[in-house]
C-alpha cells in the first residue's frame, strides 16, 4: 500500500541506552482471539504493512480487543517500549482554539485519513524493535503502529508540514482529524480542490465512511460545530441525563467526569458538583446517596438538557468578564455583547483548595479573575477583556502591599488589557447564575438576613446560599376538648426525620397552637445549629401574618408575631410557605397525639409539657451582695448589727470572731494562716473556673483546686464543694478522667531520708509525632519532694537518658544518692551503669513485670499523660509544647502525701540545722518501720494523745523546726525529721564512746521535742482564750464585762513572746 514517502517523514524510535531491551513471554488466547489474529496477520502481511522478524531485542504481545461491530481489532503492547523511548515535546495544537477558529463558517468539510497512522513508514533501523510474537511466528511493523508513545507528535508533524500556509486560513487540522471550512458557499469547492491537491501530492488516502463533505454543522473534536456556534455534544449529554443514580465511588467518579468533559457550557460547575464530592471524600467503597445529592443530581441534568449555545469572539472585538465566588469554588464567564446581547463564550470554574478557603473575600475575587485569566489566556491575549464588577477589585490590585499573592497576581494580570467596569443590570440568561458577585457566606449580610424581614417565596429560595445546607420544618397545632398540643418533624439535610410533640398545660385556641408548633419548631431547629430552614405549615394565617401579608390585630397574635420575628433573625436565611393538610400529615397526626393523650405520647416520640405560653415573659433582678452569705457577718463587725432570734444572734457572735474588716474588706483568719479574703459565690466560682481552666489552668482535680484558691488568700464557705461540682460539669476533665475498673490496693510508700536523694525515672511514649520528630518523653521524679523533670525526646537511647539525667538532675539538684529504674534496655546498658557508677550513684531496678516497685514515676506517668490530654483535646501533635505547663502544674499543686506542693519542699527550706543534715544523709534507712510515719492534727496533742518517748507525730516535728524553715516549708522535711528521732531512740538503746558525741546531739532534739510538747498545748489553749476573750470585748456587753476581759488578757498574756519561740512564723 503507497504511503507518505520516507524522505518526507518517518517514525524514528529514540530508545534511551539506560533501558534494557524487553522481551515479553508469550500470552495464551482462547481459539476464537487466535483464529481473528491469524486472519489479521495474513492480512496486514499481504498488503506490506509487516514483515517477519527473526532475532528481535524488542518483543510485544499482541492483544485482541473486540470491536463495536462484534469483530476483533489487534494491537500490541508497547509498554516497555514505550518507557524506554523519551516523550517527544513537538506541541498539539489547543482544542479550544481549534473549535472556536471552526465556528462560525456557513460550509463544513470533516475528513478522516485512511488508517493514517499507517500511511507513515517507521525508519528502517527501528522497524526490528516493533517485533510482535503471534502463534504463527514473530514480525515487525514496516509502517508506523498504532500504539506508540509518540506517534501522534509524528502524525502532527506531517500535517503541519504538509499543510503549511492553509491551516489556520481554510483548514484545521488536529493530528489526523482534517476539517476544511469556507465562510461562503461559493468558496467552498475552490478551498476542497487546494486540500485535494495536497493529499494526492502526499500519495494520503482518506476513508470515506469517515467523510462529511459540504455541510453547515457536524462533530469536531467532540463539539457540535455550526454556522450559529459552538454546542455540546449530544452523545455526552445523553450520558449524564440517562445515567442512573450512582451507587459506589465509581459511578460518582465516573459523573464527575463526564461532568468536566463539559465544564466549558456549564455554568458554575463546580458548585453543582459540591455534594458529589462530599460523596467522595469518605472514602468508602459504597456512597450515602443523600437528600442533596439528589437534589444537586436533578438539577444538573434539567441543566443539561438546556445546554448553552456558546459564540466565538469576533477579531478585536471587546470582551466581558463576570466573577462570582462563594463558599467552596470561584467561578467565571466569558461573554461578548453583539447588539445588546449577551453571548457566552466560556464557562470557568475551580473549587477552592485548604487556604484559598480562608482568603478574605476580596483576595478569592481576585483569584476568580487570576483563574479565568490562566484558563483563558488566549481570549486574554486576543482580546481587551473588561471586568463586570462592584468590587474595589481595581484598587485591591493597584495597590496590593498588603498582600504578597496580591503582588504577584497583579504582575501576572499586568501583560493582559483589563479594565475594570461597574455591573449594569443583567439582562441575558447566560449570567443568570452570576447575578450574586460575592454569596452571604463571604459577603456581608444582607438588610433582609439581618432583619429577618421574609421576601416572597421565590427570592427566598435565591437568598440560600447553596453551600449552606437547608433544613424543612413542618409544623401543625391542634385544640380540642380533650387538650391543646403542637407537633414538628425537623428533617436534617441529611434526611433524619427527627420528631417532636407538644402537650400544653394551658387553654389556646387552634391559631395559637399553631404558632405554639412554629416557635418550638424554630426553637429546635436554632438549638441544632440550622442556619438555613425552610418552614412548611397548613395554617394560611400563620403563613400571611409571617411574610407581613396579613395584619395581626389581635394582641395575642401580636404577641406571637413579635416571638415569631425575634427567634427568625437567629438564622441565615428562611422560607415559610403555605402546604395543603393532606402533605403536612406527619406533623398533624403529632399534634392530635399530643393534644389527645394525657400520658406519653410513645416511647419514640418525645414530649415537652409547656406549661405557659411562649410569649409570657419573666421578670429577674440581680442579687448582689445584700443576700450574700458575708452579709450578717459584715453587718456585725461594721456596725454591730445582730438577728432579733437571740439563739441566731449567739451563734452569729461566735462565727464572727473568725472574721475581721480591713479597709470595708472582709478577711477570715486563722491560727496558723494568713488572712483570707472572702468572696460571694458567684466571684468564687469565676475564681475557681479561672485556675481550673484559665490561661494557666491545669485541669487539676477539686481537692488541689480548692488548695490552690486556698493558697492565693481567698475564702467562702462552700469553697470545696463548688471546686467539686466544676471539676465534675468539665467536659474536659470527664472525657479524660480516670475510669477505675478495679478496687484501689494500699500504698506502700518508699522512703527517701532528704531532697533529691533518690529519683525514680522511667519513659513515657510512643506517642503522636509532634515538631523535631519527638514523639517520646522522658520522667524523673524526686521521692521526698515529689518534684518532676520531663522532656521530650526523638529518639531512647542510652546517651539521650544519661544527659537527660546529668542536665535535669545532677546540674540542679546535685548527684543524687539512688536512682530507681524498670529494666529498659536504655538503662539497663552499659554506658548507662557506667555513668552512674562514675558518679557513684546507686542504680536500682524495678521488679519484673511489677511496676508498683517504681509506682511514684508511673504514678507521675499517669497524671502527666492525663494532663496533656485534657489540654490538648485534638490537637495531640503539640503535646512538646504543652509538656512544660503540665510540669508547672504538678509542681505547683498540693499533695496529699506531703500536705505541701513539690515547689515548697524544694525551695522553701532555708537554712536547716549542720547536724540533722548529717544525721540523716549517714543513716541506713531500710530497717525503718513504715507504720511509724503516720500523720496526726495538732489538736491530737491539745487532748493528751501524744505519748513521751514514742514520735509518732509528724507534726509535732513539723512545728518544733519552726525557727529554721521558711513558712510552708516545714511539712516537706516531716518525714525526714521522724526518722532522725527514730534513729536517736536507737541509738540510745547501745552505743559506745565513739557515737557517745553524736547521740547526745540527737538527744538534744528529743529534749527540744517535749519541750515543745509543753509548749505547744499552753499555746493553743491560750490562743483560744485569747481569741474568746476578744471577741465578748467586740460585743456590746457591759463595762463590768469589759473591766474583767481586759484584766484577764493583762494577766494571762504579760509575755506574748514566750510562747512563739517554736512556732513557725507570726500568727
Amino acid at each position: 500500500m503507497p504511503g507518505i514517502a520516507p524522505d518526507v517523514i518517518s517514525h524514528k524510535l529514540t530508545i534511551s541506552p539506560a533501558y534494557k531491551p524487553v522481551r515479553q513471554k508469550r500470552r495464551s488466547y482462547d481459539a476464537e482471539r487466535y483464529e481473528a489474529m491469524r486472519t489479521e496477520v495474513e492480512k496486514l502481511q499481504t498488503i506490506g504493512f509487516i514483515r517477519e522478524a527473526t532475532y528481535p531485542v524488542w518483543l510485544a504481545n499482541s492483544v485482541m480487543v473486540r470491536k463495536s461491530t462484534g469483530g476483533w481489532r489487534m494491537c500490541q503492547d508497547y509498554t516497555d517500549l514505550n518507557k524506554a523511548c523519551p516523550k517527544d515535546s513537538f506541541p498539539l495544537p489547543r482544542i479550544d482554539q481549534l473549535v472556536d477558529a471552526t465556528a462560525g463558517h456557513e460550509l463544513l468539510s470533516f475528513m478522516d485519513a485512511y488508517s493514517g497512522y499507517n500511511q507513515i513508514f517507521m525508519h528502517p533501523p527501528d522497524s526490528e524493535h516493533t517485533a510482535f510474537i503471534t502463534d504463527k511466528g514473530l514480525y515487525c511493523y514496516n509502517v508506523m503502529p498504532f500504539g506508540l508513545k509518540n506517534a501522534g507528535a509524528t502524525y502532527q508533524r506531517l500535517v503541519n508540514k504538509i499543510f503549511a500556509g492553509y491551516i489556520g486560513n481554510i483548514m484545521e487540522v488536529y493530528v489526523d482529524d482534517m476539517l476544511v471550512k469556507s465562510r461562503t458557499a461559493e468558496d467552498h469547492l475552490q478551498n476542497l480542490s487546494i486540500m485535494f491537491g495536497i493529499l494526492k501530492n502526499y500519495r494520503m488516502r482518506l476513508n470515506p465512511k469517515k467523510c462529511a463533505f459540504g455541510v453547515s454543522s457536524g462533530k469536531f473534536l467532540g463539539f457540535m460545530i455550526s454556522q450559529r456556534g459552538i454546542e455540546a455534544n449530544p452523545e455526552k449529554i445523553k450520558a449524564i441525563i440517562d445515567m442512573e443514580r450512582p451507587r459506589t465511588m465509581k459511578d460518582i467518579q465516573s459523573l464527575t467526569g463526564r461532568v468536566a468533559a463539559l465544564t466549558r457550557f456549564i455554568s458554575k460547575a463546580t458548585d453543582k458538583c459540591v455534594p458529589f464530592f462530599k460523596a467522595l471524600k469518605g472514602g468508602k467503597r459504597d456512597i450515602t446517596w443523600t437528600a442533596e445529592c439528589d437534589n444537586a443530581f436533578q438539577a444538573l441534568k434539567n441543566y443539561m438538557s438546556k445546554a448553552p449555545l456558546l459564540s466565538k469572539p469576533l477579531p478585536g472585538e471587546i470582551l466581558y468578564l463576570y466573577l462570582s465566588v462563594s463558599g467552596t469554588a470561584v467561578s467565571s464567564v466569558l461573554i461578548r455583547k453583539p447588539e445588546k446581547a449577551e453571548l457566552p463564550i466560556f464557562y470557568v470554574s475551580k473549587a477552592l483548595q485548604s487556604a484559598e478557603l480562608r482568603y478574605p473575600p476580596l483576595e478569592q475575587l481576585a483569584l476568580a479573575l487570576v483563574v479565568s485569566a490562566r484558563r483563558l489566556r488566549p481570549y486574554f491575549q486576543a482580546h481587551e477583556i473588561k471586568v463586570l464588577t462592584n468590587q474595589p477589585l481595581r484598587q485591591v490590585l493597584q495597590k496590593p502591599e498588603i498582600s504578597g499573592r496580591l503582588i504577584k497576581w497583579a504582575i501576572e494580570l499586568g501583560e493582559f488589557d483589563i479594565q475594570f467596569v461597574p455591573r449594569p443590570a443583567e439582562k441575558g440568561q447566560a449570567v443568570a447564575d452570576f447575578i450574586s458577585e460575592l454569596t452571604p457566606s463571604t459577603a456581608q449580610p444582607t438588610p433582609e438576613a439581618v432583619t429577618g424581614i421574609a421576601l416572597p417565596d421565590a427570592m427566598d429560595t435565591e437568598r440560600f446560599d447553596t453551600t449552606t445546607p437547608i433544613w424543612d420544618l413542618h409544623v401543625d397545632g391542634s385544640a380540642n376538648q380533650q387538650g391543646c398540643g403542637a407537633g414538628l418533624v425537623l428533617t436534617t439535610p441529611d434526611g433524619l426525620k427527627i420528631e417532636y410533640a407538644l402537650r400544653f398545660d394551658f387553654r389556646t385556641s387552634n391559631n395559637e397552637a399553631e404558632y405554639e408548633a412554629l416557635l418550638a419548631g424554630l426553637r429546635l431547629a436554632k438549638s441544632m445549629n440550622a442556619k438555613q430552614v425552610r418552614i412548611h405549615s397548613d395554617s394560611q394565617l400563620i403563613v400571611n401574618q409571617v411574610t407581613a401579608d396579613f395584619a395581626a390585630k389581635d394582641a395575642s397574635m401580636h404577641a406571637y408575631l413579635s416571638t415569631a420575628h425575634q427567634l427568625l433573625r437567629s438564622f441565615q436565611a428562611y422560607q415559610i410557605k403555605q402546604i395543603p393538610s393532606g402533605e403536612n400529615s406527619h406533623a398533624d397526626a403529632l399534634a392530635r397525639l399530643a393534644s389527645a393523650i394525657n400520658d406519653k405520647v410513645g416511647r419514640k416520640v418525645p414530649v415537652e409539657i409547656l406549661v405557659q405560653p411562649s410569649t409570657a415573659t419573666s421578670e429577674a433582678c440581680a442579687v448582689r451582695y445584700g443576700d450574700t452569705w458575708m452579709s450578717p457577718i459584715y453587718l456585725y463587725l461594721t456596725n454591730g448589727t445582730l438577728p432579733e432570734d437571740k439563739a441566731q444572734a449567739r451563734k452569729l457572735k461566735y462565727r464572727s470572731a473568725r472574721y475581721t474588716v480591713i479597709n470595708d474588706v472582709l478577711y477570715k483568719r486563722g491560727y496558723t494562716t494568713p488572712y483570707l479574703k472572702c468572696l460571694t459565690a458567684e466571684h468564687g466560682d469565676y475564681v475557681l473556673r479561672e485556675i481550673h481552666n484559665g490561661v494557666c489552668g491545669d485541669h487539676s482535680g477539686s481537692r488541689s483546686l480548692a488548695y490552690k484558691v486556698f493558697r492565693q488568700g481567698y475564702f467562702w464557705p462552700t469553697m470545696h464543694q463548688d471546686a467539686n461540682t466544676l471539676v465534675r460539669k468539665c467536659d474536659k476533665c470527664q472525657r479524660f478522667g480516670n475510669v477505675p475498673h478495679i478496687p484501689a490496693e494500699p500504698l506502700t510508700p518508699i522512703i527517701s531520708p532528704w531532697p533529691f536523694a533518690q529519683w525514680g525515672l522511667d519513659l513515657i511514649g510512643p506517642m503522636p509525632q509532634g515538631k523535631g520528630q519527638v514523639k517520646y518523653a522522658v520522667v524523673a521524679v524526686d521521692y521526698f519532694t515529689k518534684w518532676v523533670e520531663a522532656e521530650p525526646l526523638a529518639t531512647i537511647t542510652a546517651a539521650k537518658i544519661e544527659d537527660f539525667v546529668w542536665t535535669h538532675i545532677c546540674c540542679r539538684f546535685g548527684i543524687p544518692f539512688a536512682i530507681i529504674t524498670d529494666n529498659g534496655r536504655q538503662f539497663d546498658s552499659e554506658l548507662f551503669r557506667q555513668f552512674c557508677t562514675r558518679l557513684k550513684i546507686n542504680l536500682f531496678f524495678a521488679s519484673p513485670t511489677h511496676p508498683q516497685s517504681n509506682g511514684k514515676v508511673e504514678a507521675i506517668n499517669k497524671i502527666v499523660k492525663k494532663l496533656l490530654k485534657r489540654q490538648l483535646d485534638k490537637a495531640k501533635g503539640a503535646w512538646p509544647e504543652k509538656l512544660p505547663e503540665a510540669l508547672w502544674a504538678i509542681r505547683t499543686s498540693y499533695r496529699t502525701s506531703t500536705g505541701e506542693t513539690p515547689f515548697s519542699l524544694a525551695f522553701a527550706i532555708k537554712d536547716f540545722p549542720s547536724e540533722m543534715i548529717d544525721m540523716i544523709s549517714k543513716s541506713v534507712t531500710k530497717s525503718l518501720s513504715n507504720t511509724r510515719l503516720r500523720y496526726r492534727s495538732p489538736w491530737d496533742i491539745l487532748v493528751g494523745n501524744f505519748r513521751k518517748g514514742s514520735v509518732t507525730v509528724a507534726g509535732d516535728a513539723m512545728h518544733t523546726m519552726g525557727p529554721f524553715l521558711g513558712q510552708g516549708g516545714s511539712a516537706g522535711i516531716e518525714d525526714s525529721i521522724v526518722i532522725a528521732r527514730c534513729l536517736a531512740q536507737k541509738l540510745a538503746e547501745n552505743y559506745d564512746k565513739k557515737s557517745r558525741a553524736r547521740h547526745i546531739m540527737m538527744m538534744k532534739v528529743e529534749e527540744a521535742l517535749d519541750k515543745y510538747v509543753k509548749e505547744r498545748r499552753m499555746r493553743l489553749v491560750l490562743l483560744s482564750t485569747q481569741t474568746y476573750l476578744a471577741g465578748l470585748l467586740q460585743q456590746d456587753s457591759g463595762l463590768i464585762v469589759k473591766f474583767v476581759c481586759i484584766f484577764l488578757m493583762t494577766a494571762l498574756f504579760s509575755d506574748m513572746t514566750r510562747h512563739t519561740r517554736y512556732d513557725c512564723g507570726c500568727l
